[in-house]
C-alpha cells in the first residue's frame, strides 16, 4: 500500500501540471487571437494590452510579439527592448534579429544594426538579405573591401540580380578596381538597360 501511495503522488503531480499547462495554453491562444484582431484593426495599444499581462522574462513568443507591436505603434525604444530580450532568449534564431533591426534602423543605431546582420550571417552565411544590407552599411561607410566580399556572396547566389551586380560594381569602382567592376556594370545594364547609375559607373571605368 505504501508503494502505491508513493507512485500515486508523482502521477498526480504530472497530471496536475499537464492540466495547468493546457489551461495556460488556452488562455494564451485567446489572448493572441484578440491581439491579432486588434492589430488587424490597427489598434496597436489594445493589441499590446491583450498579451502584456502574460509577459514573463523567459517567454520568447510574447517578447517578440511585443517588439513587433511596439514597432507598429512607433515606440521604437520599447520595441528594441523587447526584441533584444527575444534575441537573448533564442540566440540561435534569426527571426528576432531581423525584428530587432527594424527599431534599430529607425533609431539610426547603425552599429547595432550591422552587429545583428553579422550575427545572422554567422548562423546563416548565405542569407541574402543580411549579406546585402550589411554590404550597404559597409559601402556607406566607405569600407569597400568588406562590402565587396559580401556583395560577391549575393551575386554568386543571384547572378542575374540587378541590385547585387550594381552594388558590387560600385564597390569595386570605389575601391579603385575599375577593370574588375566593368563586367558587373555591364551585366547590370543588361538587367536594367539605360539605367543612369550604371551608365555613370561604366563611364568612370573607361
Amino acid at each position: 500500500m505504501e508503494i502505491l501511495k508513493k507512485t500515486f503522488i508523482p502521477i498526480f503531480l504530472f497530471v496536475f501540471a499537464a492540466q495547468l499547462q493546457a489551461q495556460t495554453n488556452v488562455v494564451l491562444q485567446k489572448a493572441f487571437h484578440n491581439s491579432y484582431t486588434n492589430e488587424l484593426n490597427k489598434n496597436y495599444v489594445a493589441a499590446i494590452a491583450d498579451i502584456y499581462p502574460y509577459y514573463s522574462e523567459n517567454n520568447y513568443e510574447i517578447a517578440i510579439r511585443l517588439g513587433w507591436l511596439h514597432y507598429l505603434n512607433k515606440n521604437y525604444t520599447a520595441s528594441q527592448t523587447y526584441y533584444q530580450k527575444a534575441v537573448n532568449l533564442k540566440p540561435g534564431a534569426i527571426e528576432a534579429k531581423f525584428g530587432y533591426i527594424k527599431p534599430l534602423s529607425f533609431l539610426q543605431n547603425w552599429d547595432k544594426v550591422l552587429e545583428q546582420y553579422l550575427a545572422i550571417l554567422k548562423i546563416d552565411p548565405q542569407n541574402t538579405q543580411a549579406n546585402y544590407w550589411a554590404c550597404v552599411i559597409y559601402y556607406n561607410r566607405k569600407q569597400y573591401e568588406p562590402a565587396i566580399k559580401l556583395f560577391r556572396v549575393v551575386v554568386t547566389l543571384y547572378p542575374f540580380d540587378y541590385d547585387g551586380n550594381h552594388m558590387l560594381a560600385w564597390s569595386m569602382l570605389m575601391a579603385g578596381k575599375k577593370s574588375e567592376a566593368k563586367p558587373f556594370f555591364e551585366k547590370a545594364l543588361i538587367i536594367k538597360p539605360a539605367d543612369a547609375s550604371i551608365t555613370d559607373g561604366l563611364a568612370r571605368c573607361n
